[in-house]
């Protein structure tokens, strides 16, 4: 997905700080096109900068608009949010996860997310000039999100559909957590801790917990390491405990 290629659209925003933690929320994806349907002097351009910080100059870059077909009509698309559904309304709304999906599908042209008014959202005749619509779910007592937390979290979407390959790590396949369950049963074999049965459950039950707990490759040798030393250290005292029941006291 090229980042460059979204496109935020601010429908009527009235509070312009607001204005600027959009900006700054882009700024944390690596979003940077932003269009507003409204007139500029109507923007206070300090209050935008309080809240964008170093992101102002998104807002500094950003385009005017009269409508939203105006300010999509280079888009391919024009997905606009909303948590209502309706004749008038899109019946289906895509969650953010999957319209990031849906984005990263199409290979080139730009793709818009509109967000409306802060007070009342997109309006009907808005949503119309989308060609569809993405929702985020919400209590029910309590649905309404803030422009910029909207935005943040269509954004966050994006930018992770984009970086879908990285991971905070990687767990390992059962094969590699198999190696790691027979050095912890060899392990426990040569202390005694199995007399004639016991070794198979307990093999089932550390490849069970390893897998559940995504098991990384570090964590593994790590584990490897405790039960090899363990074993290690009770040979290394059953030895010098039968050197010392072995001695002969000899008198001179």
């Amino acid at each position: 997905m090229n980042l460059n290629n979204i496109v935020i659209v601010l429908s009527r925003p009235e509070e312009s700080r607001n204005i600027g933690a959009v900006c700054r929320a882009m700024a944390n994806s690596g979003i940077s096109c932003l269009r507003i349907v409204g007139k500029k002097e109507d923007i206070d351009e300090e209050r935008v900068r309080i809240l964008a910080i170093h992101a102002a100059n998104i807002y500094e870059n950003a385009t005017f608009y009269s409508s939203i077909t105006e300010a999509t009509a280079d888009c391919v698309c024009a997905a606009g949010t909303t948590r209502r559904r309706g004749k008038k309304r899109m019946n289906k709304l895509l969650l953010p996860e999957e319209f990031a999906s849906l984005a990263d599908s199409l290979t080139s042209g730009k793709v818009a997310v509109v967000f409306g008014n802060e007070r009342t959202g997109l309006e009907d005749n808005e949503l119309l000039e989308c060609t569809m619509g993405v929702t985020i779910p919400s209590c029910d007592t309590f649905p309404s999100l803030n422009l910029s937390h909207a935005v943040q979290l269509v954004c966050y979407h994006l930018f992770r559909q984009k970086n879908s390959s990285q991971t905070g790590y990687t767990p390992l396949s059962l094969e590699r957590i198999d190696r790691t369950v027979k050095n912890i049963a060899d392990n426990l074999q040569k202390i005694g801790f199995f007399v004639r049965t016991g070794r198979p459950q307990m093999e089932m039950f550390w490849r069970n917990m390893l897998s559940r707990a995504a098991t990384t490759e570090g964590e593994a040798q790590y584990i490897e390491k405790i039960f090899t030393k363990a074993a290690a250290l009770v040979e290394k005292n059953q030895s010098a405990n039968i050197m010392s029941s072995g001695k002969i006291s000899v008198r001179p």
